[in-house]
């Protein structure tokens, strides 16, 4: 992996003033020297001062959203013209993530600084830790592809040095906007107070539904996708998928909030598809479902990615939707299977089958009360977990509690394999098994290293009170950064009351959940 690094020597003289707004050299040196990247701070404040008078810390913040957003857009924008330059299909593959990616990235960070967008700082750092996620992806594009990331310095244009400064500085200062609170996601339209609790065992009222044998109003899911944005409002628009095998490439965009998909059940209703990396598409654009639009719930069927274990990385779902849920849902894979791209996600009572880091990504996510079944892998070895944070102060990660951890039928009586708990995908790496049944399978190491040294002592992998026969921590690896947790107080950070604030929006969606231990 290459590290591109802002070489631009800064040269300011005297007072900026622009309107009221001046400020001196020194004063965004010394501003920007708190920072971990002060070089392209110093340079895009100096060269603008635009930003509004920096007085104070909460002032530097929103200067630094404010240059963020400026260059994020810029870098979009070039990133556009780089299309001529792709030299084949697989170039061209990675580079359309990039667009996508750097437009996600855009909306984010704009929602930091929107004075209409009703946020509060966890928000804020939330949102900037999907931005700088999404631009991790687009880099990773080109990199598991194998093709030349050329291209790549031009894309970044110090966007993830400037991310990376937003959340440093964001992280434990005063709260923007704070007087809002956390977003709330409303309930349906259709639901009444008094039957709220009865959506989580009877069926909700569809606003359409996809049923194969043509008894619905649409035969395929995708077609029901794009038909929503013909709809009229701003409630939960729900889509009843009937039982049946749909064989579909499935993609919920941003503008598409608040959609519900449920199914008749398990192994009912099944979407399906067999993109991979192996077949030439990106990991990120592999996914058979895909959702990005914020509020999601889905509830009742099943994801599957058939491409195999012999094609690599091939995602069944991908979620970039903020405050999601999944319900009783079954993601069927092998590597990658379950992509917990970004943002805050749960995972109520679902299925996740796979082989190697088959749950995976940079979300804020916890899973409470399923089942992860380790599949029969190509090489001896699985690995449950690859977590992808890669700065500090994202406050993203994995958390399983309450889950039960077993072999699959495939593997069940097969010797030679590994299991793991994870590896560090990257460098500050943080997965916590809360509670949880462990069985035979786990390997006493608990966690398998992912190169050498790399992230050992930066990662946070934390085990807490977990049972069956796998669970014994006696024999674990003996990283800086992994954690026998003893503390409640600890392991409460890591629960969907604290690490989501899930208590202000999951009733809302009406799926069942604990708050704490």
């Amino acid at each position: 992996m290459k590290t591109f690094l802002f070489l631009a020597t800064v040269v300011v003289v005297g007072v900026f003033v622009s309107g009221v707004y001046s400020y001196t050299k020194s004063e965004v040196t010394s501003w920007c020297n708190q920072t971990p990247h002060p070089q392209p701070c110093e340079h895009f404040l100096s060269t603008n001062s635009n930003y509004g008078p920096i007085k104070q810390k909460p002032d530097f913040l929103k200067a630094l959203l404010k240059v963020t957003l400026d260059r994020a857009k810029y870098a979009g924008s070039h990133t556009l013209t780089l299309g001529p330059k792709c030299r084949n299909n697989r170039e061209k593959a990675a580079w359309s993530d990039c667009l996508e990616l750097y437009e996600h990235t855009i909306l984010k960070i704009n929602k930091t600084v929107d004075p209409y967008q009703k946020c509060n700082q966890v928000d804020i750092q939330t949102w900037l830790s999907t931005a700088l996620t999404n631009i991790e992806t687009c880099k990773a594009g080109f990199e598991e592809l194998g093709v030349s990331d050329y291209v790549w310095p031009l894309m970044n244009n110090n966007v993830s040095a400037l991310i990376s400064n937003t959340l440093a500085m964001n992280k434990g200062g005063n709260t923007l906007s704070s007087k809002y609170g956390a977003p709330k996601v409303g309930f349906p339209t259709w639901v009444k107070p008094g039957d709220r609790k009865l959506l989580q065992t009877s069926t909700p009222k569809a606003n359409v539904v996809v049923a194969q044998d043509g008894s619905g109003n649409y035969k395929t899911i995708r077609d029901a996708i794009a038909a929503v944005p013909k709809r009229s409002g701003n409630g939960r628009y729900v889509i009843h998928v009937k039982a049946g095998v749909y064989k579909e490439n499935i993609e919920i965009g941003s503008k598409l909030k608040n959609i519900m998909i449920f199914g008749d059940g398990i192994g009912k209703t099944i979407i399906t598809g067999s993109k991979s990396v192996g077949g030439g598409t990106t990991t990120f654009k592999s996914a058979t479902l895909a959702v990005v639009g914020d509020g999601f719930i889905g509830r009742g069927f099943t994801v599957r990615n058939t491409a195999g274990p012999q094609n690599h990385q091939a995602v069944a779902m991908r979620s970039g939707s903020d405050l999601s849920v999944f319900y009783q849902c079954s993601f069927e894979g092998y590597q990658d299977t379950l992509y917990t791209h970004s943002d805050r996600q749960f995972y109520k009572e679902c299925d996740i089958y796979g082989t190697v880091d088959f749950i995976f990504g940079n979300a804020a996510v916890v899973f409470q009360n399923c089942n992860i079944y380790a599949r029969k892998p190509p090489n001896k070895t699985n690995t449950l977990t690859a977590q992808g944070r890669t700065d500090e102060n994202q406050n993203t990660g994995i958390s399983i509690q309450n889950c039960f951890v077993t072999a699959a039928p495939d593997l069940k009586g097969v010797s030679g394999v590994k299991t793991y708990l994870g590896r560090p995908w990257k460098q500050y790496s943080r997965t916590v098994f809360l509670k949880s049944n462990l069985d035979s399978l786990i390997d006493p190491a608990g966690w398998m290293p992912w190169s050498g040294n790399f992230a050992l002592s930066t990662l946070y992998y934390g085990e807490y009170m977990n049972t069956g026969p796998g669970s014994s921590t006696a024999k674990r690896v003996n990283w800086k950064g992994y954690h026998v947790i003893t503390s409640s107080s600890e392991a409460t950070k890591f629960t969907v009351g604290n690490f989501i604030a899930g208590g202000s929006w999951l009733p809302a969606t009406n799926v069942p959940f604990t708050s704490g231990l």
